[in-house]
């Protein structure tokens, strides 16, 4: 059977590897509402433009800056969320390794007491 010590070590590791899947979502939501902003802000540029298509199809043009914008604005959404996700594992993580931590010092503590009571131990029995 696997010890406390063991177990908290290993659900550690999970609640980093957790914080990492959300730090990746994370720059991902902003990565793409950074790319939405720029292609809208490039529709906008090149509808202005003399030899654009938009004369021709600026209800199309329209759309895409709307899609745009409205991408922008959930991709935006979800990275807040991520972000929040992100403080709930660093919590969790923090308080995880804290319970790791003290249970390796008790662990250390009595391996410690165990080996001077040994060496007494021995003392008395020498003597």
């Amino acid at each position: 059977m696997s010890t406390r010590k063991d177990r908290l070590r290993k659900l550690v590791k999970v609640q980093e590897q957790l914080k990492a899947l959300h730090e990746s979502r994370h720059a991902a939501f902003v990565a793409a509402a950074n790319a939405a902003e720029t292609e809208a802000h490039e529709l906008i540029g090149h509808f202005d433009q003399d030899n654009s298509l938009s004369s021709l199809f600026p209800d199309l043009y329209h759309r895409r800056i709307a899609q745009a914008v409205v991408r922008q604005e959930e991709s935006l959404e979800n990275a807040r969320q991520e972000a929040g996700l992100i403080a709930a594992a660093s919590a969790r993580t923090n308080i995880v390794e804290r319970a790791y931590k003290d249970v390796r010092n008790r662990d250390e503590r009595e391996r410690s007491d165990r080996e001077r009571l040994d060496l007494i131990a021995q003392k008395r029995g020498q003597e």
